[in-house]
């Protein structure tokens, strides 16, 4: 799988993947994900952003924020004609080097209640639901990892 980091000129090509891997959250969710109503010039300025595969095609993305006594996954998306290929696996294993590289013991992401396979998937590499956070139009999942 070929990693690289996003950059600005990346911005459409993450745009249309975070639409086409959230289409399917969103008709469940029945409303729109977080994702979906970001401002990918901000995120890519502000976050560590990373794609899986051929420019201008990838099929998954990856951002990390690195905040002072964690780094959260505020995005792990892969493009619906690649997942079960091991593109989700592998921005994950990255996202725990990023971690370990930046001396971050705990990564922390979040997900919609309502969302239970992610949760299921989340949890069986290794992440534990921390907290619940009732929002007025969905239940955010709050889970956590450790790294030793």
């Amino acid at each position: 799988m070929i990693l690289r980091r996003a950059s600005d000129e990346d911005r459409p090509a993450l745009e249309a993947l975070q639409r086409a891997a959230y289409a399917e959250n969103e008709k469940i969710l029945g409303a729109t994900p977080i994702p979906l109503k970001a401002d990918y010039a901000q995120i890519l300025r502000d976050m560590e952003v990373w794609l899986a595969g051929p420019h201008g095609a990838p099929e998954g993305a990856l951002a990390l924020e690195f905040r002072d006594a964690d780094m959260l996954i505020w995005s792990v998306a892969t493009q619906p004609t690649a997942r079960g290929t091991g593109v989700g696996r592998g921005l994950l294993a990255l996202a725990e080097k990023r971690a370990r590289d930046e001396r971050r013991d705990t990564i922390r992401l979040y997900t919609a209640s309502v969302y239970t396979s992610n949760i299921a998937w989340y949890a069986r590499h290794g992440f534990a639901e921390e907290t619940r956070e009732p929002l007025s139009d969905r239940t955010i999942v709050n889970m956590i990892k450790k790294l030793n």
